[in-house]
């Protein structure tokens, strides 16, 4: 059976087309038991294949969470350039916080710091390379929701979306929807196209 047969779901919010093209579903050859349940296969080449279907469900259900969240109220990080563009026009779409690139220690915990920012939750698209502002949540009580590959361990991580956390196609794709299903949960207008949050 090949990938493109593995889950050919009527209920999917996309095509499984869609996210096979973009590679949401692909993992890396470690696989850690906090990922275990998302996890659909192994590859001959050792590459673990994440289930299309949980992440369908899981962008959905995270999506959901954070329709009960003002736009300023949720803060996103992403260290790996690779998400930049991603969490950047999710920021402008929909005006919440973002911080990508180098995430300023304390930014959240010192309200003495001049660029201070206070928030009700938190997204991450990659626990390890985030780990500081994970850390900074955890002090200040802050529920965090993460993009794991299958390599993440997910200790303090409150809602895992499991995704290709590393690939530019992969991350827009994930933010494409989260802003779209978020925006529209919100009675807010979107007409954006998952172009408009890939990199080329």
């Amino acid at each position: 059976m090949t990938e493109e047969d593995f889950q050919q779901n009527e209920n999917l919010m996309l095509p499984t087309e869609e996210y096979l093209k973009a590679g949401i579903h692909i993992g890396t050859k470690f696989k850690t038991k906090h990922m275990a349940n998302f996890i659909y296969k192994t590859r001959p080449d050792g590459l673990s294949v994440l289930n299309i279907e949980s992440i369908d469900e899981r962008l959905q259900l995270a999506a959901q969470l954070l329709s009960h969240y003002a736009p300023n109220d949720i803060v996103i990080v992403a260290r790996r350039e690779n998400g930049w563009k991603a969490v950047k026009k999710f920021a402008e779409l929909t005006g919440s916080k973002v911080f990508a690139g180098r995430y300023p220690p304390g930014v959240m915990t010192n309200s003495q710091l001049r660029n201070f920012a206070e928030a009700k939750i938190m997204i991450v698209t990659d626990v390890w390379p985030d780990r500081n502002a994970v850390q900074d949540a955890l002090k200040i009580g802050l529920p965090v929701m993460a993009l794991c590959d299958t390599n993440n361990q997910v200790n303090n991580i409150d809602f895992v979306i499991p995704c290709n956390n590393k690939g530019k196609k992969s991350l827009g794709l994930a933010f494409f929807l989260l802003t779209k299903l978020y925006m529209e949960a919100r009675k807010m207008k979107f007409d954006s196209t998952i172009e408009d949050f890939t990199s080329e």
